[in-house]
């Protein structure tokens, strides 16, 4: 299993390789951890259990998936013998006026038979907890969070990581994205929201971006930089 993590565009470069690996003749599959955010509802208890904390307000953080629910489907997609089936969870980003929900289960995706590659892609994929003490206070409760996210980290094989050279260029990504949805007519957040909520993901980025660097998940890696257009930056 290989996991694409870290900036933006993990979706696009995931189903890419997995229709390249079809073509090799190879069966893969991919899933985001997207699809393991926390219910609406879900999500608002830990808001409220949490007031006033702007990271764990709404999704995005450690602390709103369902890491037990992502850690079963990953490992029966791994375990996938012929014939033997698994539901994927799905996730509605425009439910709930942008703000999300689990969509019903006669949404979600079935995968059957066995897989050659299964590719789990994620923007805090193998971020780890760091120091309590360095970090300011709204930081803690999702830093002590992640610790629970390792049961994702250690199922990699490999790691894809795609990065950028500033930070803002994620910022601008997100906007597109909501306004891409409201192109096809679908709820999605205002380009002020889409920007909002983006920007409270910089600190973890800042946070545990340079131990991803120095300790990754796996030994197998590899780093794809890309420019503000999306496309592999030459090395």
């Amino acid at each position: 299993m290989i996991a694409a993590g870290e900036m933006r565009s993990k979706s696009t470069l995931a189903a890419g390789l997995v229709e390249a690996l079809g073509s090799l003749g190879h069966r893969g599959a991919t899933v985001s951890i997207d699809d393991f955010y926390l219910t609406h509802e879900e999500q608002r208890a830990l808001a409220a259990r949490h007031a006033g904390n702007p990271y764990l307000c709404y999704r995005g953080y450690p602390g709103t998936h369902d890491v037990a629910l992502g850690s079963r489907v990953i490992t029966s997609l791994k375990t996938l013998g012929p014939g033997a089936e698994t539901l994927v969870p799905a996730y509605d980003k425009s439910a709930h006026d942008g703000r999300g929900d689990r969509a019903p289960r006669s949404a979600w995706r079935r995968v059957v038979g066995s897989l050659d590659v299964l590719i789990v892609e994620g923007w805090l994929l193998g971020f780890t907890p760091v120091d309590a003490d360095a970090l300011e206070p709204a930081l803690r409760a999702p830093n002590a969070m992640l610790a629970a996210y390792a049961a994702w980290n250690d199922a990699l094989d490999g790691f894809v990581r795609l990065d950028v050279a500033s930070l803002e260029t994620v910022v601008a990504w997100r906007v597109d994205a909501e306004r891409a949805r409201r192109a096809r007519g679908e709820s999605a957040l205002s380009d002020d929201d889409a920007r909002d909520y983006i920007e409270r993901c910089l600190p973890a980025y800042r946070t545990y971006l340079p131990g991803l660097r120095t300790h990754p998940p796996c030994a197998d890696v590899k780093v794809i930089a890309l420019g503000e257009d999306r496309s592999p930056r030459r090395p």
